[in-house]
């Protein structure tokens, strides 16, 4: 007597439907009586609101004393079949209790789901019921290893050190609960940016909400703004939104969020593997932080398999696993950086290698092949891991590195870029940076897009590989470039007046002189002929500028030749216009 009713009350710290229902049992005297009370009370408290732990307290203590009614009068009737009879009708009553309370459970959760946010006492279990926490339980201790091993603490969190280590401005700001405004979390998959998302719940005391974008639109981020409106103005309570993938969202979904981040009613936590500057509105990004998380280098991602294996709750601390060492390499090099690629390819080595006799789970280099076949190369066709590999092959050309360049050409092959795509920037390539210093060169890329268009995968590889070595191995010039040097001083200056001598002389020859005194170079020895060609206050400016390299060279000695002829000839003409407009004056006059 009084046992139950100290352990609801004690255990309930408090609540009032546990502590009716152990005054109840108390009352009763009956501990199979009392502790259904007091357990069906106890489950109820978890999950009910302050309307409704009054109405279940005198629930629960009707039941009881129904039990303990029926419970005397079987006694009287009968006292040779007491005991039997006692314990059929306890657990009579038992069963009664606890259909009952699923019943008005599920139907209390309901109503509590429309109650309006001012009589609700605790939002983040709004949607939660006792089979609702059961299968919580049950979907943690069966989740993935990269799941159960998620970092609970900052000192647990592995890598990003430059934005997270300590006494880094956003670790103060979140440790401090003083992360006031917008940020943008950026990486590849693995890198943390949940991990980080979800520390960031556990420090603050605003309300926190995640959604990702794949599957939440724009009905579901009303009723969010909706809540944190109410929740603002009942309690001064702030609300924290974390959206998983937020590049998913289209620029109408991003629109609806901005006013709210910009007064404040939001705090956005967006994270994206995409570039936020291209995927993410401006609008956004410039009320936002945007902070970016790297891969993780083998000596994080050792740390982080070194737990996965020692770890007894979480991770395979209570099995004896031997991780040979060139099977720790391969899953190290072949993880590329992703903590969640290597812990799946661990938890599939382990989980299917039976143990020996002696209980070891050997996890051999065969297994860890099998384990992890093939690393999926990040590359989206419209993502940054597409310009950032293009840009590294073109410029691997550009320097004149063959083996850096067939390694991202290798990469995007692999990942199954376009091979016209790769083509066409190795055509521009040829033009923009190899030029006169080997005129062969757009020659040799023009042909491998042919050869290609005749051939196809797999073995039109070959030709993009020659164009590829022939490109990085020949001399560079650049000189093509000076055509953007003319481009820019017609925009500033506009075009300058044509030469008569260089228009067109077949209609306006007679009448107005075009053509007139033009010289025909094939005509002249060497087949050249000084004469002036750029507009006349152009005169003496030169654009191109021949490299030394290759071809060019020689190019660059013809050129130099010719332009000192033609300076002589312009000095020469330009002498005899002004003797022609200031004839010398005779002193006998």
């Amino acid at each position: 007597m009084g046992v139950d009713a100290t352990v609801g009350v004690a255990v309930s710290n408090g609540g009032s439907v546990a502590e009716g229902a152990g005054l109840v049992g108390e009352r009763v005297g009956g501990w199979v009586a009392g502790g259904l009370g007091v357990r069906a009370a106890l489950c109820v408290s978890r999950y009910s609101t302050v309307k409704a732990t009054t109405v279940w307290a005198g629930k629960v203590g009707a039941m009881v004393g129904v039990a303990r009614g029926r419970l005397q009068d079987a006694s009287r009737t009968d006292p040779m079949i007491n005991i039997p009879i006692n314990l059929d009708i306890l657990f009579m009553a038992g069963s009664s209790l606890f259909s009952e309370y699923k019943r008005n459970s599920q139907k209390m959760i309901a109503d509590y789901r429309n109650f309006p946010a001012s009589i609700r006492e605790d939002d983040k279990i709004k949607s939660m019921d006792l089979f609702d926490h059961s299968m919580n339980e049950q979907l943690q201790q069966e989740a993935p290893l990269a799941a159960r091993l998620r970092p609970q603490t900052f000192d647990e969190f592995i890598g990003q050190d430059h934005i997270v280590g300590e006494g880094k401005l956003l670790r103060r700001a979140i440790q401090a609960d003083r992360l006031f405004s917008s940020i943008l979390l950026t990486g590849p998959p693995g890198t943390g940016k949940t991990t980080l998302a979800q520390l960031i719940a556990q420090y603050t005391e605003a309300h926190f909400e995640t959604i990702s974008a794949v599957l939440a639109g724009v009905a579901d981020l009303r009723r969010i703004i909706g809540e944190a409106q109410e929740r603002r103005r009942l309690y001064r309570k702030r609300t924290i939104l974390f959206v998983d993938e937020v590049h998913r969202w289209n620029k109408a979904q991003q629109d609806a969020l901005l006013p709210h981040v910009e007064t404040g009613l939001i705090t956005l936590i967006g994270a994206t593997t995409e570039n936020p500057y291209f995927d993410v509105i401006p609008a956004l990004v410039s009320r936002s932080r945007v902070f970016e998380l790297k891969p993780l280098n083998e000596d994080q991602l050792n740390i982080i398999l070194d737990r996965a294996l020692n770890d007894p709750d979480r991770g395979y601390g209570k099995l004896t696993v031997e991780l040979d060492p060139e099977a720790r390499a391969h899953l190290l090099r072949l993880s590329g950086g992703d903590a969640r690629n290597l812990l799946n390819a661990l938890e599939l080595a382990v989980e299917t290698t039976q143990p020996s006799l002696a209980g070891v789970v050997h996890v051999t280099l065969e297994v860890a092949e099998e384990s992890i076949q093939r690393r999926a190369v990040v590359y989206g066709k419209n993502g940054d891991p597409h310009y950032d590999t293009i840009s590294a092959f073109i410029k691997s050309v550009r320097g004149s590195d063959p083996d850096a360049a067939l390694y991202w050409l290798a990469k995007m092959l692999h990942a199954g870029e376009d091979p016209r795509f790769i083509l066409r920037r190795l055509i521009i390539l040829a033009g923009e940076d190899i030029g006169l210093a080997d005129p062969r060169g757009i020659l040799v890329a023009v042909a491998a897009a042919n050869a290609f268009e005749f051939i196809g995968l797999p073995e039109g590889v070959f030709p993009i590989v020659e164009a590829t070595l022939y490109l990085a191995t020949a001399p560079k010039s650049n000189s093509s470039l000076s055509y953007f040097e003319a481009l820019k001083r017609i925009e500033e200056e506009g075009a300058g007046p044509i030469p008569l001598h260089l228009m067109d002389g077949s209609r306006d020859a007679a009448g107005l002189g075009h053509g007139k005194g033009y010289q025909y170079p094939h005509q002249f020895p060497g087949h050249f002929i000084p004469q002036q060609y750029l507009p006349t206050p152009l005169l003496g400016t030169t654009f191109y500028q021949p490299s030394q390299e290759g071809y060019e060279a020689e190019v660059a000695l013809r050129l130099a030749a010719w332009r000192r002829a033609q300076q002589e000839a312009l000095d020469a003409n330009e002498s005899l216009r002004q003797a022609d407009e200031n004839p010398p004056v005779d002193p006998s006059r």
